[in-house]
């Protein structure tokens, strides 16, 4: 009786190990599969964030720097701005296809665009003209329609009014029988003019020191980039100190909603 128990009991000993030899077996071509789908699942993580990124770049929101004291006051050099390109639409990247914006651009609205005078630059100006407005400044003061603008955000720093010799443009869009034969613009003196369709006039805040429609003439609208509409961030960039954007940051610009 006690010889057939020993039998038993050697078989079932026997068994055991087989069995946790194919369970070692197992685990371990878990484990080696565990780290490639590991890297497989951080490429595909990577590779969805990219294109939210893109996404939200190009067709939602953007950044944009102010360089320039062009819109001073309402923009000082070294404000970071957000911009809501969803707004005014934007171009699908290689082709001609442009996505529809979502509301209507209006007199006064600060947009960021693709100016014709020069490539690969982008600036900020204020709308001041629309298609089928007749626009003209007489002694500093601008008139649309025949009606004079109040304007409390412009500014002005120099009595000067100088001609330019770009300011040519202008003479194929004035209004009939306004020039008596001749025409001579100048900064603060010029027009009347008529904006065609699917044309804008943008003109900066510091109207003295600006480069703006007055110069390179009427906007196209396709290179509309975006509506500016907050400032995230703003610092000193002129600051002599080293380290200004840690130094001299304008606490009081931050989340400032622009108008």
């Amino acid at each position: 009786m006690a010889k057939k128990n020993r039998r038993t009991t050697k078989a079932a000993g026997g068994g055991a190990g087989p069995r946790e030899k194919g369970s070692g077996e197992k685990k371990g071509r878990g484990d080696a599969r565990k780290p490639e789908n590991t890297l497989v699942e951080w490429g595909k993580s990577l590779a969805i964030a990219l294109v939210l990124f893109l996404f939200i770049r190009t067709f939602l929101i953007h950044t944009f720097v102010i360089i320039s004291g062009s819109m001073e006051d309402t923009l000082l050099v070294g404000d970071l701005l957000l911009v809501n390109r969803a707004a005014v639409g934007s171009q699908v990247p290689g082709t001609s296809w442009r996505v529809p914006g979502y509301s209507t651009l209006e007199r006064g609205d600060i947009l960021v665009f693709d100016p014709p005078h020069e490539d690969d630059l982008k600036l900020v100006k204020r709308l001041e003209g629309l298609p089928g407005d007749t626009v003209e400044m007489r002694d500093k003061v601008f008139y649309v329609n025949g009606e004079a603008q109040v304007e409390p955000y412009v500014q002005h720093t120099d009595t000067r009014d100088d001609a330019h010799p770009w300011m040519t443009w202008q003479q194929e869009y004035l209004v009939p029988g306004s020039s008596n034969g001749t025409y001579s613009p100048t900064r603060d003196n010029w027009g009347p003019l008529v904006i065609p369709e699917d044309r804008y006039f943008m003109l900066g805040d510091n109207r003295d020191t600006s480069l703006d429609s007055r110069y390179w003439g009427f906007l196209e609208g396709w290179r509309l980039e975006g509506r500016a509409v907050l400032v995230y961030f703003s610092y000193n960039k002129g600051s002599l100190r080293p380290f200004p954007w840690l130094k001299e940051i304008r606490w009081g610009r931050i989340g400032d909603f622009i108008k």
